[in-house]
């Protein structure tokens, strides 16, 4: 995973690395936070679990606030296993009697590279894709591996495929396997818009890349009173 020198560690601010938590909306909203309010509150610690295989499991729940209050009656639970892979589960429950809820997720996730020039992602052809920097125009992938040679922010909808970074220079692949996620999200701010940023560095675009597993824009979800939805994402690696 890859973290900015450059993130602030403050209250009410998104830590720039990682795997910042999307919900209940994706992108900006007039007068909100980008991306939502649970990136930027601090969660509940429900359990730790050491399993006899060593692996550790950490249970997180979103916390009750008033950003959260508005948007109706839910829970968010988030259990995050370390072994020798990295298992991600996002639990969103509809705790209303009567109320349809609708929202926006996705597990924003940052990786260090060693050049992203030398840096190739698999998985994604002929998914259609909208392009947030050419006007939300929309297009389908033409391409087995997809280089980074400019600002690159993308959605691939309607894919539950598993994505591959490939790695020249570190020599290594990190694969991105996901269920109960129709979207992918490819982002990488390259040279000019690394610049507009407080808390990224003007060179780190060189070193990260982010492969999101969510449900966004078309893809996003609808849940009936009573009903829940998982979405889950295993993370490795491996020489390449």
């Amino acid at each position: 995973m890859w973290l900015s020198q450059e993130s602030r560690f403050e209250e009410e601010l998104a830590i720039r690395g990682g795997i910042p938590v999307i919900f209940p909306w994706f992108g900006a909203r007039e007068g909100k936070p980008a991306h939502g309010f649970a990136r930027v509150n601090a969660w509940e610690l429900k359990e730790v679990v050491k399993a006899a295989n060593g692996a550790v499991k950490v249970h997180l729940r979103f916390p009750e606030c008033a950003e959260a209050a508005e948007f109706g009656d839910f829970t968010v639970d988030y259990i995050v296993t370390v072994s020798d892979k990295l298992e991600l589960q996002l639990v969103v429950a509809n705790a209303s009697a009567n109320r349809e809820i609708s929202f926006e997720d996705c597990l924003h996730s940052y990786f260090t590279v060693g050049d992203i020039g030398a840096v190739s992602i698999t998985g994604l052809k002929g998914t259609r894709y909208l392009d947030k920097v050419a006007g939300f125009t929309e297009h389908t992938e033409p391409n087995d591996n997809i280089a980074i040679t400019s600002e690159v922010d993308r959605v691939y909808m309607d894919t539950a495929a598993a994505v591959e970074i490939r790695d020249g220079k570190l020599r290594r692949k990190i694969r991105v396997e996901k269920e109960g996620s129709a979207a992918t999200v490819v982002w990488n701010p390259w040279i000019a818009k690394s610049k507009t940023m407080s808390d990224f560095g003007d060179e780190e675009y060189r070193e990260m890349v982010c492969v999101e597993s969510g449900n966004v824009g078309k893809n996003k979800i609808t849940l009936s009173p009573g009903k829940a939805a998982t979405m889950t994402v295993k993370i490795s690696s491996a020489a390449n």
